[in-house]
């Protein structure tokens, strides 16, 4: 995304800014509002820019080029204040202080990500324990506004991701500033969101860029890891759209090299959307694609699971009517289909003399 390219862009920029300090030192002042304050001006700052604001940070012709971020999605303002607190990073330090006040708000650490991920890769701190701070708020930060996007199944911080994972994770110059700690936990976090942010291609690179883990010996290498961390994440999914579409990315996975450990916990995780009832009490969409995932993955074995699977059915009556109900449907649907194909395929065959 271009910098403001306007003196009139920068100055509004400035302005922001110091409304962000003046909401923060209000709410240092007022506790009892505090966290209502800094829930607010966290929602200010993943507001989408609107075309107005557009015009006056870009200038006209500048706003057209930018319509989108870059990464698929619109520009929020979080978007512009962290490429402008990287070309002004004079004006960060107050703010930055006013934030560590706030450092016990659940809302601190989430404006921190958002306003500072790009200053923190670009600046150099001498001061190990700060740079430490620093990192796991980013990290903490991220891994909330990352969940929010989940649970409203929207991706409006989809260019947070994007650059923690494009222009940190894979780009070693940058992602060596922050603690090996730091490294590991930011590489836990996007195995746990990569999917949902569409960036699978980019799964190969990332795992080559795996920090090394103390207990590596007994967990595995990179790929176990991502794949525990990835199923760890399918057993947190609630939203039933943000669920199907992890499912239906699963297939990346084949051939890659895992534990005997990692398999089985994987394969469990998905036997455990396959069944109605608990504890995940999956929807029918749900169980289809966990069995299409289970099916693609680990192809070995796949009629005696199905036939298992049928006898358990079974045993619960209760299941039996709607069991019946959609194979019926699902067997009229293909008749339908079929028969469609039928008429329109002769159809087709019934035109081709009359053209020729």
């Amino acid at each position: 995304m271009p910098p403001s390219s306007t003196a009139r862009g920068s100055a509004y920029l400035t302005a922001l800014a110091v409304e962000i300090e003046k909401k923060l030192r209000r709410a240092l002042a007022s506790p009892s509002q505090r966290r209502n304050l800094l829930q607010e001006l966290f929602a200010d700052v993943a507001l989408e820019v609107d075309d107005r604001a557009k015009d006056i940070i870009f200038g006209e012709e500048g706003s057209i080029s930018v319509a989108d971020d870059g990464y698929g999605g619109p520009i929020c303002f979080y978007d512009v204040l962290a490429d402008y607190f990287v070309s002004m990073p004079q004006n960060e330090k107050s703010i930055l202080d006013l934030i560590v006040q706030h450092w016990s708000q659940s809302f601190a650490s989430n404006i921190f990500s958002l306003l500072f991920h790009k200053w923190l890769f670009e600046v150099q701190l001498e001061n190990p324990e700060v740079l430490l701070r620093y990192s796991s708020a980013l990290v903490q930060g991220s891994t909330n506004v990352f969940w929010i996007d989940i649970q409203t199944n929207a991706r409006r911080f989809q260019s947070l991701f994007q650059y923690l994972l494009e222009e940190v994770a894979l780009y070693s110059d940058r992602l060596k500033k922050i603690p090996l700690q730091a490294q590991r936990d930011l590489f836990l976090l996007l195995s746990r969101f990569m999917f949902f942010y569409n960036s699978v291609d980019k799964l190969e690179s990332f795992l080559k860029q795996f920090p090394d883990f103390p207990n590596a010996f007994l967990i595995g290498g990179p790929s176990d890891i991502f794949v525990t961390e990835l199923a760890d994440q399918l057993q947190k999914l609630k939203v039933e759209p943000v669920l199907l579409h992890y499912l239906s990315e699963l297939k990346v996975l084949q051939g890659l090299e895992l534990r005997m450990t990692t398999s089985t916990r994987l394969k469990t995780c998905l036997y455990s959307f396959t069944s109605p009832g608990g504890p995940m009490y999956p929807t029918r969409a749900v169980r289809h694609a966990a069995w299409d995932a289970l099916d693609c993955l680990f192809p070995v074995g796949r009629y005696p699971r199905h036939l298992i699977s049928l006898f358990f059915r079974l045993l619960y009556p209760w299941y039996w009517p709607s069991s019946c109900w959609n194979f019926v449907i699902s067997c009229l649907q293909a008749v339908l289909y079929s028969l469609l194909r039928l008429v329109f395929s002769s159809w087709e065959n019934l035109r081709k003399p009359r053209q020729s």
